[in-house]
């Protein structure tokens, strides 16, 4: 063999060796990664290590107070916290963002966030379109009226069968007046243009659960407001759930938070905190 050619046979011999060890090199990193980013759920969002849960805007007392989810006041944010340190997430890692009802719940859009909390009624309609962790609280419906107008003093649901009636579109309270009243409801696209609506006189009364019937008169939102009752048989036995993009790798961990925050007590003592003064004191309507 002439001195050319094991100079050739040489150098070919290093190029080899080296392209080996840069694909045994990748090989080994790629196998490493696979391993760890799976368990982790911190890294399965879609900013990896940050927790984007959005809510309403606004969001309403006593599920946000003041409009300021990330203070973790108010019953809503405080549930999303304890959900985030269940999962695995530090309270700085967790960003708020806003989104309208319908479109969280809108079926084939793109969601810019990982869970979404601001009262959302479980139903198998709304399965087919997005995922949802159990519930974390169960509502019943309540009936606004105005303090000076011609139901006031109302206590049976039948003497409303005449009464213009509004209700938030797809909710869960729409789908109670509407079984529960009469069949003819307006709809208005959020609660806080619901209020307006009786407060100016549109409509005799409205339906919303019922936290957030006491603090609409709490507030003034409807400035001459009052609640008459709850509506009987209305308490919602699927509940309010978080909500996640469907098939989100998140769902399952969520589902898991939830289910603990209910065994070791934690929602219950949530509850009684931000949801007692608002729920307690108010009568059941008569049929």
């Amino acid at each position: 063999m002439t001195y050319q050619i094991r100079q050739r046979l040489a150098r070919f011999l290093v190029a080899t060796a080296s392209v080996f060890m840069l694909v045994l090199g990748a090989g080994c990193g790629a196998t490493s990664n696979s391993q760890s980013d799976p368990k982790d759920i911190t890294q399965q969002t879609i900013t990896p290590g940050t927790l984007t849960i959005a809510t309403g805007e606004p969001a309403y007392t006593p599920w946000v107070m003041d409009n300021k989810p990330e203070t973790g006041k108010g019953f809503e944010s405080a549930v999303a916290y304890a959900v985030a340190k269940k999962m695995g997430f530090k309270r700085s890692q967790v960003k708020w963002v806003r989104s309208t009802f319908d479109s969280a719940i809108a079926p084939g859009t793109q969601k810019d966030w990982d869970m979404n909390i601001q009262q959302f009624g479980i139903s198998k309609e709304r399965k087919n379109a997005v995922d949802f962790t159990p519930s974390y609280f169960n509502a019943d419906q309540s009936v606004v009226v105005l303090n000076d107008g011609k139901y006031a003093d109302t206590n049976t649901v039948s003497a409303l069968n005449d009464a213009t009636i509004g209700a938030m579109v797809g909710t869960t309270s729409y789908d109670f007046t509407v079984s529960a009243i009469k069949k003819d409801v307006k709809t208005y696209n959020d609660n806080a243009t619901l209020a307006k609506a009786l407060d100016s006189n549109q409509i005799d009364a409205m339906v919303v659960d019922t936290p957030t019937a006491v603090n609409i008169v709490k507030s003034g939102q409807v400035r001459n407001g009052k609640v008459i009752g709850r509506l009987p048989d209305s308490h919602d036995p699927e509940g309010d759930g978080i909500v996640l993009p469907k098939g989100s790798k998140l769902t399952s961990p969520a589902t898991r938070a939830i289910n603990d925050l209910k065994k070791d007590g934690t929602l219950d003592k949530l509850q009684n905190e931000w949801l007692s003064e608002y729920v307690t004191n108010v009568q059941v309507l008569n049929k």
